[in-house]
């Protein structure tokens, strides 16, 4: 082979390395600057081991948050090393979870005291508060979270109607005063935090939510139940939700921790807050509640009707070529808490409505006449794209269209998933 002359090699490195600094990053270089852009990094402890229904939620909170914080200014760092918090290393963080457990051995309950003390920030989910020996971390049960031990518990997961009582506090400034959570399974507490001045109960149980619970002998019919508070002595929120309803005989998540919107707001201001990232913007932009428009799906390009332009209670509402008629028409009439009711053209007290008041995946859509029903409200979502999704106010589910193009295929509520099948284009109407 040739060996080219050693001042043409000089050459060439030259313009190798001029080249280096102007080549385009690569993608581990760009991970790389936006975790050092981030402004907050947050730790997710788990065990992973107990309960299929609350490995089922870590499984799926370490898919959740990193996503999360791409989107939003924080890094994630999923992680079962538990003594990260009796040996320092959970200093790196500006921000703890507990998904799914709490710290078990002494070094690491007195670790983690010592982080809180000095002015750490943590979130913890349903089981890191559940006890029967409060007694025995007595700082944690009974003077940081305030709950002691855990009383009695729903069954099966149901979703509730949730209360926000302090509208004010940066986790919950963006939130309407009731509210539809995913769903869980519900713990109740020894102690009434009502009663503690050093907590701040953030969100309740609504009685329009009972009965809650649908077997007859773990089943809520009245009373007071905390869901969200915080502890105003130190940086803390605490989230009573964190189990999904599971097939276990086949160990399949039959529901989603994250697939309401409103929830999701919670914890996203929640981890900025703790973050120190400062406040956020209500997610709602507003829609003018005056005009008239079309609804196109960002999945197949169809466009939201009312089946054989029908205005009858029970017609469907599905997916169509676009036409432009009136059966195709919609209007967004606020109703409160940032929640409006899709109301149709042809006639505007029938309103896009999840049939039978269903919570159910997959449960039809169809116009009904409004009766203020929360199944009746919808929450638009203004994406990046300028497109919207809409989470009804009932079940926190999402507005869907299908994934294929076909004509007269009735629409859905599902899970909450970001995926261009609920996501729809605004086109205003004359």
């Amino acid at each position: 082979m040739r060996r080219l002359p050693r001042p043409l090699l000089t050459v060439l490195a030259l313009l190798a390395a001029l080249l280096s600094l102007t080549a385009t990053p690569s993608t581990a270089g760009t991970a790389e600057r936006a975790a050092a852009e981030a402004s907050f990094k947050v730790l997710g402890l788990y065990s992973g081991t107990y309960d299929q229904a609350h490995i089922s939620f870590a499984r799926e909170a370490n898919t959740w948050f990193p996503q999360a914080g791409a989107a939003n200014g924080f890094t994630y760092t999923p992680s079962t090393d538990w003594n990260l918090l009796a040996n320092g290393g959970v200093d790196a963080y500006d921000v703890v979870l507990f998904l799914d457990d709490s710290p078990h051995s002494a070094a690491q309950r007195s670790g983690f005291e010592r982080y809180m003390r000095a002015g750490g920030a943590w979130l913890g989910f349903h089981v890191s508060a559940f006890t029967t020996e409060a007694q025995s971390w007595p700082w944690y049960h009974n003077q940081f979270l305030g709950s002691g031990n855990f009383k009695s518990n729903t069954w099966g997961p149901t979703t509730a109607v949730l209360r926000a009582e302090d509208r004010t506090h940066p986790s919950t400034v963006n939130l309407p005063q009731t509210f539809t959570s995913s769903v869980s399974e519900w713990y109740s507490w020894s102690n009434d935090l009502r009663n503690n001045p050093d907590i701040d109960i953030l969100a309740s149980v609504d009685p329009s939510s009972f009965p809650l619970g649908t077997s007859a002998g773990e089943t809520w019919y009245s009373g007071y139940y905390p869901i969200l508070w915080t502890n105003r002595q130190y940086k803390m929120l605490y989230a009573n939700f964190g189990h999904n309803a599971m097939n276990y005989a086949t160990d399949t998540p039959l529901s989603s921790t994250f697939a309401s919107a409103t929830q999701n707001r919670f914890l996203l201001d929640g981890l900025k807050w703790l973050g120190g990232a400062g406040s956020t913007e209500p997610p709602v932009e507003g829609i003018p509640e005056t005009a008239w428009y079309s609804l196109g799906s960002r999945s197949n390009g169809m466009c939201v009707d009312a089946r054989g332009a029908s205005t009858v209670n029970g017609t469907a509402v599905q997916q169509y070529t676009c036409n432009g008629t009136v059966a195709q028409q919609f209007q967004f009439r606020p109703t409160d808490g940032g929640y409006v009711r899709i109301a149709a053209r042809g006639n505007p007290q029938q309103v896009v409505d999840v049939t039978d008041r269903s919570t159910a995946q997959g449960a039809p859509l169809q116009l009904w006449s409004y009766s203020s029903g929360l199944n009746q409200q919808w929450q638009p979502v203004r994406e990046s794209s300028g497109s919207y999704h809409f989470s009804a106010r009932h079940s926190g589910q999402c507005l869907s269209a299908a994934t294929t193009g076909a004509d007269s295929v009735q629409l859905t509520q599902r899970p909450c998933d970001g995926s261009a099948a609920q996501s729809f284009g605004l086109t205003a109407q004359p």
